[in-house]
C-alpha cells in the first residue's frame, strides 16, 4: 500500500515561490489601489456638490483616475513580466532535482507560507503546498510493507507519532545548535529511554483542522496495517494546532471504528488552544473594525485571506473524543506560564504568550485523564524543552508499566 505523496503528483503542481510572490505582489497593489480611490473620492464628492466646482471638479477627477489607472496598470504588468521569468527559472531549476529535500531554512519558509495561506495554495494547485507525510530521519517514508520494513529493519512494536503546530515543520522537534543544556530532543529521547521508534508527520497548517483531522486517522490507519510488526503501543504528541489535529484524529477513527485506536494509544497535547487562541479572536476582530469603512476596507480584505486553519483556532474544538466504538486511549494536556507561578492568577493570563493556561488543559473527557503546567517557558519552547520532556517520559513510561502483563 503506498501513501498519498507520490512524485507523480508532486510534478504537477505548477505554481512556485515566484508565482505566489507575484499574486502577493498584485494583490497587495490592488489593495492599495483601492484605498487610493476610496481616500480621493472624498474630496471629490464634496467638491461636486459645489455648483461654481462641480464641473471643474469632475474633469479633475476623470484626469486623475486615469492617470492612476494607467501607473496601476503599469504596475501590475510589469511585476506580471518579471515574476514570469523568475517563475521559469525556478521551475528549470527544481526540475534538474526535484526530489532532493529542502534544508531547516527552505522547510520552514515554506511552512510558514501553508500556516498563513496553505488553503489558497492548495486550492490553487502550487507546488508550494504541502501534502500530508510522515518522515523519518528527514525522508518521507512510504507507507507499504516493503518499503517500511527496509526503512525499518530492526522496527520496535512502540511508535510515537510527532505533529508541529501552526507554520511550523518537522525540524522544529529538533533543538537548535546552539541550544543550551536545557533543549531536549524529545523523539531521541523516547526512542533510547523508552524504545519508541519517533515519527514526524509534515502537513498543510492552512487547510481547515477537521480536514487535517480526517488525513490523519487515515494515515495511521495506513501506517500500522504496513508496520513491519503488530503494534503493542502508540503514542501521538501535538503542539498547539498538532494537539488539536491528534485529538480530531482519535474522534474521526473512534467514529469510523478503526483499527489504530484499539491499540493502547496515548495523546499527548502541548499547549493545543483547546477553547480557542486569543490571538486569532483579536484577528478577528480587527478584521470586522476593518470593514466597517470605505477607505479600510481593503485593509480588511488582506486580513481576511489569512487561511482557513488560521480561524479554526478563533474558538478551538475543545478537547473531546468520541464515544462511540471501544478504544484504549489515554489523554495528557500540558500546559505553560511565562509565569514562574503557574498557579497565581498573573500565570493563567500570561500563559505561554499564545494560549491561556485554562485553554491548554481545558477537556471534557472521562476516563484515563491528566494534566500538567510548566512555568517559564514560552509557546514555541514548549518543543525543546527538558522538563516537559521528563513529563511526556513519565506519562508514557506510567502507562506502560501499568498495561506490561503480570509475572506469574
Amino acid at each position: 500500500m503506498s501513501d498519498n505523496h507520490q512524485e507523480p503528483r508532486a510534478k504537477s503542481r505548477r505554481a512556485g515561490y515566484s508565482r505566489l510572490a507575484q499574486t502577493a505582489v498584485q494583490q497587495t497593489t490592488l489593495r492599495v489601489r483601492e484605498m487610493h480611490s476610496a481616500i480621493a473620492s472624498m474630496p471629490f464628492s464634496i467638491l461636486r456638490r459645489v455648483p461654481l466646482l462641480a464641473g471643474p471638479a469632475r474633469l479633475v477627477q476623470a484626469a486623475h483616475d486615469a492617470i492612476s489607472a494607467a501607473v496601476y496598470s503599469v504596475i501590475k504588468h510589469s511585476s506580471g513580466g518579471l515574476f514570469a521569468a523568475t517563475d521559469l527559472i525556478e521551475h528549470r531549476y527544481s526540475a534538474a532535482s526535484p526530489y532532493k529535500p529542502p534544508g531547516r531554512f527552505a522547510s520552514g519558509l515554506r511552512s510558514a507560507l501553508n500556516g498563513a495561506f496553505g488553503d489558497h495554495l492548495a486550492a490553487g494547485n502550487s507546488r508550494l503546498a504541502i501534502d500530508m507525510a510522515l518522515h523519518a530521519d528527514g525522508a518521507v517514508l512510504t507507507l507499504d510493507d516493503g518499503a517500511l520494513s527496509a526503512a525499518f529493519p530492526d522496527a520496535s512494536d512502540r511508535l510515537c507519532i510527532f505533529v508541529h503546530g501552526l507554520g511550523c515543520d518537522p525540524y522544529c522537534w529538533q533543538p537548535a545548535a546552539d541550544a543550551t543544556a536545557s533543549g531536549s530532543h524529545f523523539g531521541l529521547g523516547l526512542s533510547s529511554d523508552l524504545g519508541y521508534t519517533p515519527l514526524y508527520l509534515s502537513y498543510n497548517t492552512g487547510l481547515p483542522i477537521e480536514e487535517n483531522c480526517a488525513q490523519l486517522a487515515i494515515l495511521v490507519e495506513k501506517l500500522l496495517a504496513a508496520w513491519p510488526q503488530p503494534l503493542n503501543r502508540l503514542v501521538v504528541v501535538g503542539h498547539s494546532m498538532g494537539g488539536l489535529i491528534a485529538l480530531g484524529a482519535c474522534d474521526k477513527a473512534t467514529a469510523e471504528q478503526m483499527e489504530w485506536v484499539r491499540v493502547p494509544s496515548m495523546i499527548i497535547c502541548l499547549g493545543s488552544p483547546l477553547r480557542g487562541s486569543p490571538v486569532e479572536r483579536l484577528g478577528h476582530l480587527t478584521n470586522s473594525v476593518l470593514n466597517l469603512s470605505r477607505v479600510t476596507l481593503p485593509l480588511g480584505k488582506i486580513a481576511a485571506a489569512r487561511s482557513q486553519g488560521v480561524k479554526d483556532l478563533r474558538f478551538g474544538p475543545g478537547a473531546r473524543c468520541a464515544g462511540s466504538g471501544s478504544h484504549t486511549i489515554a489523554f495528557r494536556f500540558l500546559g505553560a506560564s511565562l509565569a514562574e507561578n503557574v498557579d497565581h492568577p498573573v500565570g493563567e493570563f500570561l500563559g505561554d504568550g499564545l494560549v491561556p493556561l485554562s485553554s491548554a488543559i481545558a477537556h471534557e473527557i472521562e476516563g484515563d485523564v491528566e494534566t500538567a503546567r510548566v512555568g517559564r517557558l514560552g509557546h514555541m519552547a514548549i518543543v525543546n524543552d527538558a522538563r516537559v520532556y521528563r513529563q511526556i517520559r513519565d506519562w508514557v513510561a506510567a502507562q506502560d508499566r501499568d498495561e506490561r502483563p503480570a509475572e506469574h
